[in-house]
């Protein structure tokens, strides 16, 4: 027994230094399967990540910047009215009195769209080569390459901040880099069209294509605003005369424009886009709302209401929300905005009347895409999207 005494407590310490191991072994074990069972969870959220990811730049293409050009246009159309202006209406007076934070808001929440865009256009250009390839060689796709320079310009001309105000540094700095890509598209399109090759302008002609010219006519209007007239004057005439060639191709109705699928109807609304540009571009150049700005300000005004007296048109492309519902905002915008032009110039009570007229229509359409957008974000990447099944096509080779 005394043996034994003396060996329980031995024993029993032992034991209770077994005990204190197996302790600390099982808390071992159990940190352990612990995060083991985190990073496989980690890698599947990981993984499922990725997948998605996948899955979402598989479906996007550049057409999805149709989202930053109009918000860019809303921008600048908002810095328009509430910047100094010889108009003495009371819609201008009661503008001038809001607070200048709504504007910020709105240009910062353009900005996070177009660089969230951009960003995911970079990857797709990373990991999906073979699809931005086909897209730069495709009729409809090459078009909306220009959309991501046309949208920064507009955030240029719109900037809230001192900083990067026209005549400044940083102003010319970015104007020089969103408008050499603009040049170096101008010179594959334009030049493509009256040198060897396929692609004829009468079989590849497309609404879309005047995004082309709108590209030219922007960068010209942000050029004229830092005072580099001839540069100015560069990019319009650029624009300005394959616009007329465009209008003159598109009015005949060819190849081209068969080819646009259904759900794209919408484009057809640059048709107007295109002049609306031209005219606050030229006056920009010149400083004045000349005859000549109001003579492509009427034009685009005779073709929105052909448009919009033609409904049945754009029936097939709002049986359901698509992305494309997007490209009815810019025109509306630039429409809008020239009509203001107008009206300072004017001074009229019609022209104010259609001024305030034009400034709701863009404000209801660019508020209800956005509303459409927010409870529809699962219809954003469909399986039928139209640009996407013309991608699937390879294009036909220069």
């Amino acid at each position: 027994m005394a043996t034994l005494i003396n060996i329980l407590p031995i024993t029993t310490q032992g034991s209770q230094s077994e005990i204190e191991i197996v302790v600390e072994a099982s808390t071992s074990v159990t940190t352990f399967t612990n995060n083991h069972t985190q990073q496989t969870l980690s890698i599947i959220i990981v993984n499922r990540m990725l997948k998605s990811l996948k899955s979402i730049l598989a479906k996007f293409h550049a057409g999805y910047f149709r989202i930053s050009l109009s918000l860019g246009g809303q921008v600048l159309l908002w810095k328009t009215l509430n910047g100094p202006t010889k108009d003495t209406s009371v819609l201008r007076h009661v503008l001038h009195m809001l607070h200048p934070t709504p504007f910020l808001v709105l240009w910062s929440c353009a900005l996070f769209t177009h660089v969230l865009l951009s960003i995911l256009y970079l990857l797709k250009c990373l990991f999906y080569f073979k699809t931005v390839k086909a897209e730069f060689l495709h009729d409809v796709g090459v078009n909306y390459l220009f959309v991501p320079w046309i949208s920064w310009l507009l955030l240029l001309q719109s900037a809230p901040f001192i900083i990067i105000a026209p005549k400044t540094i940083p102003y010319l700095v970015l104007w020089w880099v969103f408008a050499v890509p603009v040049v170096v598209l101008d010179v594959k399109i334009y030049g493509q069209w009256f040198t060897k090759g396929k692609k004829f302008l009468s079989t590849v002609a497309n609404p879309t294509s005047q995004l082309s010219v709108i590209g030219n006519l922007i960068g010209a209007q942000a050029a004229a605003q830092m005072g580099w007239k001839e540069c100015a004057v560069f990019l319009f005439s650029l624009g300005i005369v394959h616009y007329l060639v465009l209008f003159v191709t598109l009015y005949q109705r060819l190849s081209g424009a068969a080819h646009l699928p259904g759900m794209l109807r919408p484009v057809f609304f640059l048709y107007f886009a295109a002049p609306s540009v031209a005219s606050l571009a030229w006056e920009s150049i010149t400083g004045d709302f000349d005859i000549a700005s109001k003579m492509l300000f009427f034009l685009s005004l005779f073709l929105f209401t052909s448009l919009v007296c033609r409904p049945t048109l754009f029936k097939r492309s709002m049986r359901r929300f698509n992305v494309a519902w997007w490209a009815y905002s810019f025109p509306l915008t630039v429409l809008a905005l020239a009509s203001t032009e107008y009206a300072q110039e004017v001074k009229g009570s019609i022209a104010h009347i259609l001024m305030i007229l034009l400034l709701g229509i863009s404000v209801l359409v660019s508020i209800g895409l956005t509303g459409f957008t927010l409870l529809n974000t699962k219809m954003l990447l469909p399986d039928n999207d139209p640009i996407a099944i013309l991608l699937n096509h390879p294009p036909r080779q220069v």
